[in-house]
Order: structure tokens, then sequence, then C-alpha cells
């Protein structure tokens, strides 16, 4: 049986909040294997510049993101963020529609790098918001129902490129991620209007102020905190490996599949399969696990389960280790990593939960991508194939799962210390 412990007094919030992450994620996996695709079409060889190209917008970004959120109301910024990414996405359909083949390779790239920027930042942006409006106790009990929504986007985003892209090509795809994203801009306003009457610890004004702070305080505040340079290296031991794997399945991918949408569509079929699974654990597990075992063993199930997976890998480097691997340990990280990584969140400053924890989670995570990039194609000049690769990615798992678990404690030490501070003040 489905039980979710959701307070008469949060349920308007929580539904605009699953509208919000279902829109989002729906709009992100419709643009995610044209995204994959194009990346493979553009040759494996220069996605570590792709990837290099990446880290080089996100922080030609990020201080333009920082800038919103000192001057901006939450809502204002949130929704001038999507619609700038949607205007983005009608400008790549029109290259699209007038480019040349030649152009059209060079468009992908292009195409390639603004989906991985777009895709940390909307999603970033409402982890961001959710950290804000619930409270760590609120999060333990709802963020396994908020990822779930995030799931059922991602089925649904997944399912319309799998079964349109081929009837319809990629580039007329692109206008229902501009439409799901208008929908997220909907939920935003709706859900801070209602955000008042679920923050015990703010005052009923505040939250429609501009944050204000510097401009440069996402990186200021993270490099003097061992809390959150800790979340850092938890955050670049994930893409570091989740780089590895990625570049091993768009080789396979590569070498099966000769047309393009086939490709597109493998993808797409991958992502649907991982989404599946990710929705079975958060509707049953999730909650459960996050309120009986805790932050730290909830966080550690990944990386457990990458260690794992990597020495799989190493003793048998097939096709279908790669493909139930990748699908496992997705899973693992949407239904368990994601929710108890946005918990960490929890027991920080508000100023910090949108500037230090979008710095960390754009371009922290994008620096992991340039480290597990440029690393594979240093193991593979040297001769190191899949299974080389995953010898060298089994000690940096188990290194991530000490990183999770000290986390993990220090959160629950702050949350304690946060909740008997807040009794105390009601005496």
């Amino acid at each position: 049986m489905i039980r979710f412990e959701v307070r008469p007094h949060e349920r308007r919030a929580l539904g605009w909040s699953l509208l919000y992450i279902f829109s989002v994620l729906s709009a992100y996996y419709v643009l995610r294997p044209i995204r994959d695709e194009m990346g493979v079409h553009a040759g494996i060889d220069k996605l570590p510049w792709l990837f290099t190209g990446t880290l080089a917008a996100m922080l030609a970004a990020s201080p333009l993101f920082a800038l919103a959120v000192k001057r901006l109301p939450r809502a204002r910024f949130i929704s001038a963020t999507y619609r700038f990414f949607g205007a983005n996405l009608l400008l790549f359909a029109a290259l699209f529609a007038l480019a040349t083949p030649e152009q059209s390779v060079w468009l992908g790239r292009a195409f390639f790098i603004w989906v991985s920027v777009f895709n940390l930042f909307v999603v970033s942006v409402f982890w961001a918001l959710m950290v804000d409006v619930f409270d760590s106790e609120q999060g333990k009990r709802l963020f396994g129902f908020l990822a779930a929504g995030a799931t059922l986007g991602a089925i649904a985003g997944s399912t319309i490129t799998a079964t349109l892209v081929r009837e319809l090509g990629a580039t007329t795809l692109l206008f229902a991620s501009i439409v799901l994203l208008e929908v997220a801009v909907l939920a935003v306003r709706r859900l801070s209007r209602l955000s008042d009457s679920l923050t015990r610890k703010q005052e009923p004004t505040r939250e429609e102020s501009p944050i204000g702070g510097s401009v440069l305080a996402g990186i200021t505040h993270t490099l003097r905190s061992p809390y959150l340079l800790n979340v850092c290296l938890f955050m670049l031991l994930f893409t570091v490996l989740s780089t590895f794997l990625y570049f091993q399945q768009a080789t396979i991918a590569r070498d099966y599949f000769t047309e393009r949408a086939s490709r597109t569509a493998f993808f797409a079929q991958v992502d649907l399969a991982v989404n599946v699974l990710t929705l079975s654990v958060q509707l049953f597990l999730t909650a459960r696990l996050l309120k009986k075992l805790g932050v730290a063993l909830v966080l550690g199930i990944l990386p457990l389960v990458s260690v794992i997976g990597f020495a799989a890998l190493a003793a048998a480097p097939v096709i279908a280790v790669v493909v139930a691997f990748q699908v496992l340990r997705r899973a693992a990280n949407f239904a368990l990593a994601r929710p108890a990584r946005e918990l960490l969140y929890t027991v920080i400053a508000r100023e910090d939960k949108y500037k230090a924890k979008t710095f960390i989670d754009t371009v922290v995570y994008r620096a992991g991508d340039q480290v597990g990039s440029w690393s594979y194609l240093l193991l593979s000049t040297l001769g190191l194939g899949i299974a080389g690769v995953s010898l060298v990615a089994v000690p940096l798992a188990a290194l991530w799962v000490a990183v999770a678990l000290w986390l993990g404690r220090r959160q629950a030490q702050a949350a304690g210390a946060a909740a008997t501070t807040s009794a105390n003040s009601l005496i």
C-alpha cells in the first residue's frame, strides 16, 4: 500500500510543486535523447570538448543567475530563467529548420552544450525553491513524493520523444518543451503565493523580497564551509563516475546503431526504463528509507551501487552489463540519492540555498564532467577499455561512500540542533 504523510496545510503547495517538477522534467526529457544523439553524431572524440564548452557556458551563466537572485523576488527570477530558456528553444528550432547539413553538425554541438546547461539550471532552481519552502522534517516526508512527480514527468518526456521522433522529427519536439516550461512558470507563481503558510521560521513578507547579498556569495560561502566543500566533493565524485559510464554507453550506441533516429529512440528507451524503475522505488521505498535509515545511509546507497556496478563491468565488460548498470545507477540516483542530497541543503542559510546550491549544482557539477571526460579520454589513450576504466572507478566509488556517510551525519546533527532551537524559541 502506498502511503504518504501529507498534512492538510501542505496539500495545495505540494500539488503545485508536483505540477512544477512534472513540467520541468518532461521538458528536459523531451530534449535529453535529442541531445545525446547529437553528441554521438558529433563524434565520441569530440565529447570532451563539448563538456569543456558546457563548463565555459556554465561559468558565464552563473554570475548572471546570481545577479538575478540578488535583485529580483523569488518568483520573478525563477520565471525569468525558464522563459529565457524557452526563448532559446524557439531560436534553436528556427536555426535547425534553416541550417544546411554541415551547419547542422555545429548547431548540434551548440545544442548539446545548451541542453547540458539548461537541465542543471532548471532542476537546481526547482530544488532550491523546495528546500526554501519545506524544512528538513517536511523534506523527509515529502521529497520522495516530489521525486516521484519528477519521474512521472521524465517518463512522459521520454515517451513523447521515443514514440514521435521518427514521425515528427527532433526539431518539432522542441515546441513541446517550450509549452511545458510555461506550465512550470505558472506553477512557480502559484506556489510562491502559498509558501508563507509552510515556512515556520521566516516572516510573511520576507519571501517575496529580493534575497540580496553578494553576486559571488555562492563561491565564497562554499569555500569557507567544510560542510559545503564536502558537498562539492560528493558532487565531483558523482559526476566523474557518471561521465565514465556515459562515455561507455555512447560508445555502445555508436557501434550498435547506424541510423540517427534509432539511436535517439534507444536513448529514450533507456531513459524510460530508468524512470519506470525509479518511480517504483519512489512510490514504495524512498520516504520509508529516509525516515527509517536517515540521510547518511540513504545517501550512501548510490555510491555502494557504483562500487558493485563498476566491479561487475571490470569482470564482464559487455553491453548487457553496461545498460543494466546504467539503469540501476540512475534509478538509485533519482529515487534515493537526489532526495537525500537535497536534504543536505535544508540546514544551510537561505541565501546559500539559492547561491551556493546553484553554484554546486551547476559549476561544480560540470567541473566534474570535465575531470571525468578528459580522464576517460586519457585512460582510453593509454589503452584502457571498459574493464580498465571500471577498475579505476572502483576506489573512487569507495571514497564516495565515505563522503556520503560523513555528510549524512553532519546533516542530521545540524537538523537536530535547528529543531531544538526552534522548540526553545516557542517556550
